[in-house]
């Protein structure tokens, strides 16, 4: 049998595509090594970001992939655990940097809110040397872990997507691929394999200087009760995230946090807190990088995280529950990496950490300019 696209990957990269395919009609098959999806699709915060992304068509790619997560999460019976973004400024240079956002497109829909109004959006905030904030509508979360194999079974039963899971290509030459466990034949070849550089393609990888970041992630319990209306970030995040970062307001911000909190910077801390069904909070994260990252978490760092979400919730108990590391592709010159090594296949790599946030998006530019 020949399908319309093989997509190598069944990570959120590689079911974008697969979904995107299926929309046009197409027969689609997909390919992925593991006997399940475990890799950075589901060690994540579940996080759809728009606001703060690289400005331009990172920025409007995402804003598509948000609307295209609400169009799929009734039909696929994803459950929506929360909405927006409530980012807590604690510094005078990050108001500023704030209000040079919000004069910006990027800040259409979101709202500036002082002290008092950040402390009514999310009761619990530490309100000793809060100022300010910020507040997006445009974020959504999902438990990582249970809507990916929910979108893949999904793919399957609604729209005939075939899924050949514990299975490696080992050789593309499209028309023709071929796996450890079988020849198919596809019109087209979309290769989403993620942090994997030195497999398929790795030729065509090695110009754009792809290394990996490891990130290290906690699940909290806090106290019978507490709720988070909203994703919570903080002024960390601030020089972390290009839509702020990249604007001139942003370099006071950062001359000042390397001066106080440099051992966070040192490890590419900066808070994000979400919050599960069972009440428990995911937490993180950290950025270190390399061609190889060593499989070990630092208590360390940990620590670090904990410190920092301390600083904006002071919340009376906390239990970590759950640690673990997950390694995504980064690259110094784009977002977003699509490569055509010829007519029939595709290289489509997120190359930032923003999968979740982008792919739905992504994978529709793909296919349209194919």
């Amino acid at each position: 049998m020949t399908h319309d696209l093989l997509v190598v990957g069944a990570g959120i990269v590689g079911l974008a595509h697969a979904w995107a395919g299926a929309k046009r009609g197409w027969r689609v098959v997909v390919v992925e090594r593991d006997a399940a999806c475990i890799g950075a699709s589901i060690r994540n915060f579940g996080f759809v970001t728009v606001t703060g992304q690289q400005r331009g068509a990172h920025w409007r790619r995402a804003r598509r992939s948000r609307d295209l997560w609400a169009e799929l999460a009734p039909r696929a019976g994803l459950r929506v655990e929360h909405a927006g973004l409530l980012m807590a400024a604690r510094c005078v240079e990050s108001e500023a940097l704030l209000d040079a956002f919000l004069a910006t497109e990027m800040g259409e829909g979101c709202e500036r809110l002082s002290a008092a109004q950040a402390a009514t959006r999310q009761p619990g905030l530490r309100a000793e040397g809060l100022l300010g904030g910020l507040y997006s509508p445009h974020e959504l979360r999902v438990e990582s872990r249970e809507v990916i194999p929910r979108i893949a079974a999904w793919l399957a039963e609604h729209h005939g997507v075939e899924f050949h899971f514990g299975e490696s290509v080992l050789e593309v030459e499209a028309p023709r691929v071929r796996t450890s466990r079988a020849t198919y034949q596809a019109e087209r070849v979309a290769v989403c394999s993620g942090a994997e550089l030195h497999g398929l393609f790795a030729g065509r990888l090695a110009p754009h200087a792809l290394s990996l970041c490891q990130l290290q992630m906690l699940r909290v319990r806090p106290p019978a009760g507490f709720r988070l209306n909203a994703a919570l970030m903080a002024d960390l995040s601030l020089v972390r995230y290009e839509g702020y970062a990249a604007l001139p307001e942003a370099q006071p911000l950062l001359k000042r946090l390397s001066a106080e909190r440099h051992d966070a910077l040192a490890h590419g801390i900066h808070l994000i807190a979400v919050q599960s069904a069972d009440g428990t909070l995911v937490v993180g994260d950290s950025h270190h990088y390399g061609p190889v990252l060593p499989p070990f978490a630092s208590d360390a760092v940990d620590r670090l995280i904990l410190e920092e979400l301390k600083r904006q919730l002071p919340l009376a108990s906390m239990e970590v529950v759950e640690r673990w590391t997950g390694v995504y592709p980064v690259s110094a010159e784009v977002p977003c990496l699509v490569d055509a090594p010829d007519e029939r296949t595709r290289l489509a790599v997120v190359t930032g950490g923003t999968g979740a946030s982008t792919a739905f998006g992504l994978a529709e530019e793909v296919l349209a300019a194919w």
